[in-house]
């Protein structure tokens, strides 16, 4: 098939919808598909890389890192048009879903939505009123996905708000997978003591690490705040927070306030390929976000042997299991009585590193890009266009 990826965000920029599309795009094209990305640039300059068409764009203050553009009339959207992709998966709901609806309007094909983000959670950034940011953001999600063929949720978190936002169309839960392979590896030794001291962290602390972007809807702020409450019993910890962001500021502002600065350590932004030896250097991973979709830094903590304790979500259904690889808490109580049950029981937290390591092998991205090639191809299938194709895609199937 001949395949075209939309999407706001594309490298440079790291996060998890950029980590999706680019592990499907690999799965896509081991499959032997013909995969192109249109995206915007970082920048006010058109360029093309590869099979990769970057179309200029400015940003705006929607959410974080936004971009948009008005130049959809570019000669690469002339150009992917003569190419004549057969399916669309779109995977935000801007600027880059308009060139989707423009090209499938133009050529007759279908399109794919996945949705990553649960914009009610990023409503404070434009509309101070929780409740009518929520109003909006259902009644644009709705009018938006009812007209596409199928919408892909990653979760059913995911699944059960489209469908309380109103969304009719046919909604299908797919895991977005990962790269497993880096993260189940064991380290280098020397490699992670040498980053252990870079950082300042002493080898007998324990550490709690959380990563991911620093914004205020990931709640980074309750992690602080318990941490105050776990050094008060035991000032042999260290909370390790990995990444950068617009609320960076504020939350080491806050670790002074509450005097654990010497206990909490920013990373910063931090290269994107060495992101498994962080996970190497923690005990457990913590987390106190409700705003995920999916949460590919809890699969990837999983995966690298890390006993989970998050804040309980929806999202985390068989994900993190109570007891097995982990604890879901409601409350700083829980939080704490989690951490501290882990930490004191060695036996208990060797079982739940293997289990946390068998719970994610189902979120392989050989998984993730074999079922969403089965929704390109029933689409297909429905639209008749598997017999106008003398049997191309047949092969597909034995694979």
């Amino acid at each position: 098939m001949r395949i075209l990826i939309t999407t706001d965000v594309f490298t440079p920029t790291v996060n998890g919808v950029v980590t999706s599309v680019l592990n499907l795009r690999t799965q896509l094209m081991r499959r032997g598909h013909d995969v192109r990305i249109l995206t915007l640039s970082e920048d006010n300059i058109s360029r093309k890389e590869e099979n990769v068409y970057y179309i200029k764009s400015f940003g705006v203050n929607i959410y974080p890192d936004a971009r948009a553009t008005i130049n959809f009339h570019n000669e690469y959207i002339e150009e992917i048009i003569d190419w004549e992709p057969e399916v669309i998966h779109s995977q935000c709901e801007f600027s880059s879903f308009i060139f989707a609806k423009v090209i499938s309007k133009k050529l007759n094909i279908p399109i794919i939505h996945t949705y990553h983000t649960m914009y009610e959670y990023y409503t404070h950034y434009f509309i101070k009123n929780k409740s009518l940011g929520k109003k909006v953001v259902s009644f644009l999600s709705r009018k938006l996905l009812n007209n596409v063929t199928t919408v892909i949720a990653p979760t059913q978190k995911v699944e059960e708000i489209l469908k309380s936002y109103g969304v009719e169309n046919n909604i299908v839960t797919i895991p977005t997978g990962i790269n497993l392979e880096k993260f189940e590896n064991e380290p280098i030794k020397h490699e992670i003591d040498e980053l252990k001291e870079e950082l300042g962290i002493n080898k007998e602390k324990k550490v709690l690490v959380t990563i991911g972007r620093l914004a205020r809807e990931k709640n980074v702020e309750e992690l602080l705040e318990n941490m105050k409450n776990l050094l008060i019993k035991d000032n042999n910890l260290v909370l390790l927070i990995v990444g950068d962001g617009p609320f960076r500021k504020e939350l080491e502002k806050k670790a002074k306030e509450i005097s654990i600065d010497e206990n909490v350590i920013f990373t910063g932004m931090i290269n994107p390929k060495d992101i498994h030896k962080y996970y190497k250097l923690g005990d457990i991973f913590v987390s106190a976000s409700q705003s995920e979709t999916q949460g590919l830094t809890y699969l990837e903590a999983l995966a690298s042997g890390l006993p989970a304790v998050c804040k309980e979500d929806l999202c985390l259904r068989k994900v993190i299991i109570n007891s097995y690889n982990g604890f879901l808490y409601k409350n700083s109580n829980e939080y704490l009585e989690a951490i501290e049950i882990i930490l004191n029981d060695n036996n208990l937290y060797k079982r739940m590193s293997h289990n946390a390591r068998k719970v994610v092998e189902e979120y392989s991205e050989k998984s993730f890009g074999r079922q969403v090639e089965s929704i390109y191809l029933n689409q297909l299938l429905e639209n008749g266009a598997f017999l106008t194709q003398q049997g191309r895609y047949s092969s597909t199937f034995s694979n």
